[in-house]
């Protein structure tokens, strides 16, 4: 192929390189020019244009493509048509995707004109997600290249997308004292959502004594009935003689590896019981974020071998996102006295249940109720008071003149209770540690209320959501750690944060304040039952 400027007289046949106007007539960059083509543009006064002349040998772009994607052994992959010299290859089914990393090398070493790009080596992929791209550079290239191409994809299977299977899996959670049963059910929760993404479902659960002999048995007896068992150790691992891979070989099972290069994830445990696996799941793993855990497990829902040397490979990577809740980081935070805590006071809702008026405007000891609410977070440890306001915006912030506080209007307040969150959020300072979300109609929470939630969050070193609890029963305020707040950005409609807490894994912290945990006024009966006069 020659590429350059070429005189229009001997510019047939050749592929512009550039998209080129002659009167009305308009050539898309790639465009073949016929013979109809070069008399428009000689008519339009152009002399030469900028283009490909192709070989006798030359193949164009797409079909070099199309050819190179046609050579090419798959499993559960669809190649789609060509287009400007490119071919994608899409995944017919959710599954973990393999590459020969030496074939991709080998067919990218041929020439640069030739280029092929996949997915990284075993990840997961959905349904439909585009894994391997072919582009063709140039406008055309030689046959003879892509003929070597093709001789190498000969040589056996290029990609996959390994396809989940519907597997079967019991769990096993032991107890020790002080073991929280909200956490044990958490876990199954996150454990069911890891399994429902890859296809497959948990089929039975036995809580059992950290002991080797319960946890021996209550392996054998789900190793026979489910095709995996998974393990979470009440205690993390400390040996390789310790209670799960213990356990594992007490039942007659074998430990393929205890420990793995990834971090978060280091402690699991790898075995194989009467011909199916056995996970020993690292704490990690009741996260619902990426860990060590993950890469195991999906690799063996979709039908995939994992050895001890896959394990010992996974270093290259391995280093995750810090899990938030891990009782050992891998770094403590700085030593700091106090962690920083904004206040973020919701003051944009309706009221639509008191058929009227504005509750927040509502007198309590002659002190409209958003006045006081304000008043007692600056009275507390918090650093600042963020106040969102929407509907009545004027009336709300002239019952606030005075106060130190920051104003966030929310236009949207209409929408839910989202868009005041995030609203807020976006006021906070930027080396706040976490954010306390006060509800204007909570006429019972104090300012040492407040206090001691925030130094609970103190205690945690800023990990941790700490919500207000009445009797055991969750309540507010809620302080949320700064790691949920990218989260909160993508909230919609009349969502609070309650469900992020739980989706994220977080430890949660409940302190006990008492009933102003549970009182709000959403009625003219609550709000009159609580001392309250509504205002017209």
């Amino acid at each position: 192929m020659k590429f350059g400027s070429i005189p229009i007289d001997t510019a047939e046949g050749a592929v512009l390189a550039h998209a080129t106007t002659a009167g009305e007539r308009r050539f898309r960059k790639a465009h073949r020019l016929s013979a109809d083509d070069v008399s428009l543009l000689k008519a339009a006064g152009i002399s030469e244009v900028v283009a490909a002349v192709l070989a006798s040998d030359d193949l164009s772009e797409d079909a070099a493509a199309e050819k190179i994607a046609e050579s090419m052994i798959h499993r559960n992959i669809e190649t789609k048509a060509a287009a400007t010299g490119r071919v994608n290859l899409h995944a017919q089914a959710a599954g973990i995707f393999t590459v020969d990393a030496a074939m991709i090398d080998a067919i990218n070493a041929v020439d640069p004109t030739i280029t092929i790009a996949t997915l990284a080596q075993h990840v997961p992929v959905e349904k439909s997600q585009m894994v391997a791209t072919v582009k063709i550079i140039p406008f055309a290239v030689s046959s003879m290249l892509v003929d070597s191409v093709a001789r190498i994809c000969a040589g056996g299977e290029i990609f996959a997308v390994n396809v989940y299977q519907p597997v079967r899996v019991g769990v096993i959670q032991t107890v020790l004292p002080g073991i929280k049963p909200s956490l044990l059910d958490k876990t199954m929760r996150v454990t069911e959502a890891r399994l429902a993404r890859s296809g497959g479902r948990l089929t039975a659960e036995r809580r059992t004594p950290h002991a080797v002999g319960p946890v021996a048995e209550a392996a054998a007896l789900l190793a026979r009935d489910n095709d995996m068992v998974v393990i979470f150790g009440a205690s993390a691992m400390s040996d390789f003689g310790d209670v799960v891979p213990a356990a594992i070989e007490k039942a007659g099972g074998t430990v393929i590896r205890a420990g793995m290069p990834v971090d978060p994830g280091n402690l699991l445990v790898l075995g194989t019981l009467g011909g199916k696996r056995v996970i020993g799941a690292p704490g990690c793993a009741r996260s619902p974020k990426e860990n060590g855990f993950d890469w195991v497990l999906d690799r063996l829902i979709a039908g995939l071998d994992v050895t001890a040397k896959d394990i010992a490979g996974m270093g290259v990577g391995g280093l995750l996102m810090e899990i938030p809740t891990r009782p050992q980081p891998r770094e403590p935070l700085p030593a700091r006295a106090e962690l920083k805590v904004d206040v973020v006071l919701l003051a944009a809702g309706r009221s639509s249940r008191m058929g009227g008026p504005n509750k927040l405007l509502a007198l309590f000891d002659g002190k409209p109720l958003v006045r006081r609410t304000a008043e007692r977070a600056l009275g507390s440890k918090a650093a600042d008071t963020i106040v969102v306001t929407g509907h009545q915006r004027e009336r709300v912030r002239t019952a606030l003149s005075g106060l130190d506080i920051t104003f966030a209007d929310n236009p949207d307040f209409a929408d839910g209770l989202s868009s005041s969150l995030k609203a807020g959020i976006a006021q906070v300072a930027g080396d706040a540690a976490g954010v306390m979300i006060v509800l204007g109609d909570m006429p019972g929470v104090a300012s040492a209320d407040l206090d001691r939630l925030i130094d609970a969050f103190r205690k945690s070193e800023g990990r941790s959501v700490v919500r207000a609890s009445h009797e055991g029963k969750r309540g507010n305020p809620v302080l949320l750690p700064r790691s949920l707040f990218a989260a909160i950005t993508h909230l919609e409609g009349d969502t609070g944060a309650r469900h992020l807490v739980e989706a994220e894994g977080l430890d949660v912290v409940d302190v006990e304040i008492g009933k102003a945990a549970s009182i709000d006024v959403d009625t003219r009966e609550a709000l009159e039952g609580a001392g309250g006069v509504l205002q017209d």
